[in-house]
């Protein structure tokens, strides 16, 4: 076997997620050559435009009839959004004391926000599958997280954020969510009948659009933080910090969100569901949403918590539902 053909193979059996690898390329990128001047003020209005087709997207692919259809489950998705809207804000409030003299007010505030936001929809159900859970569950509930996520996390942001980390959402903050996540989600939504069998059927080139969108709003963001200097504010050991303390909350969650649904006398089935739903922290939601809230604000660093949480969860999710497989098969 040629070493090329090595390589893809290692590629594919990989936890490290090629989406990841392209938004550390872009934040490499934005720190050697950062958009200034007149391409930043473009990019700036390309970047709103993107979030706009990004959350329109969104919209023509979740269902709400699914959603709707899944509530006779009704005791599965209320634990799996109680972990997603309910522990883990509660969670990321009380690790502030201890956390915060550590990592500094930005890089808290990223990792409140994480916690803030809905769950993975496409690894969350792949997890599920791969460990033999409930996938059917696990696509209504990561749907519904998603919807619900587009109302709950900015509220949650407002009620949560403006108090406790220094962060004020004014009434212009608000019409941008509206109009740029809001608002083109709820058209998505009307459209998905005469668009959705379109996207359906070209869901390659558009997974490629909508990430690349995300990519470009990575970009922008590190591209604004290294023009403003705000870089040289983070140390390597605060990033350290960052990464064992989101290895740490990753492990807590899924230890508690298999506990406590064994407790409740949930099937293992549903219990799989759960775990890999309940852990989840959604990179492609919340970028362009903080984008979005934190406007004017050290984004770049904000999103930095999220980035690394996710591969963490990548990499622990994927042994994880390889283990569960195996554990069937055995």
């Amino acid at each position: 076997m040629s070493i090329p053909a090595t390589l893809r193979r290692w590629w594919a059996h990989s936890p490290v997620d090629g989406f990841v690898v392209a938004i550390v390329a872009a934040v490499v990128v934005a720190a050697f050559l950062p958009a200034r001047g007149a391409a930043a003020d473009i990019l700036d209005w390309v970047v709103v435009a993107a979030i706009a087709a990004l959350f329109f997207l969104y919209g023509t692919r979740l269902h709400p009839r699914e959603a709707l259809e899944g509530l006779k489950h009704w005791r599965l998705h209320l634990t799996i959004l109680s972990f997603t809207f309910v522990a883990f804000p509660l969670i990321g409030l009380a690790m502030r004391p201890v956390v915060e003299p550590i990592v500094g007010d930005d890089l808290y505030t990223g990792l409140l926000f994480l916690c803030l936001v809905p769950s993975t929809v496409q690894s969350s159900i792949a997890f599920t599958s791969i460990a033999r859970g409930n996938v059917p569950g696990a696509i209504v509930s990561a749907s519904a997280s998603n919807i619900l996520g587009v109302f709950l996390t900015p509220l949650l942001v407002v009620a949560l954020m403006s108090t406790s980390s220094g962060i004020h959402v004014d009434a212009g903050s608000v019409l941008k969510i509206v109009a740029q996540i809001l608002v083109p989600f709820l058209l998505g939504q009307l459209a998905r009948p005469w668009v959705g069998p379109f996207f359906n059927r070209h869901s390659a080139p558009t997974k490629l659009a909508d990430r690349g969108a995300i990519v470009l709003v990575v970009y922008v963001a590190f591209s604004e933080g290294v023009r403003q200097g705000i870089w040289s504010a983070v140390g390597v050991g605060q990033v350290i910090a960052v990464a064992v303390i989101s290895l740490i909350l990753v492990v807590v969650m899924l230890v508690v969100t298999r506990w406590v649904p064994q407790r409740l006398g949930f099937s293992r089935a549903d219990v799989i569901a759960i775990q890999f739903c309940g852990t989840k922290k959604s990179l492609a939601t919340g970028l362009p949403m903080a984008t979005v809230l934190f406007a004017g604000s050290v984004v770049g660093i904000i999103v930095l918590p999220l980035m690394i949480f996710h591969q963490i969860q990548l990499i622990l999710c994927s042994w994880l539902a390889t283990r569960y497989s195996r554990e069937v098969v055995d």
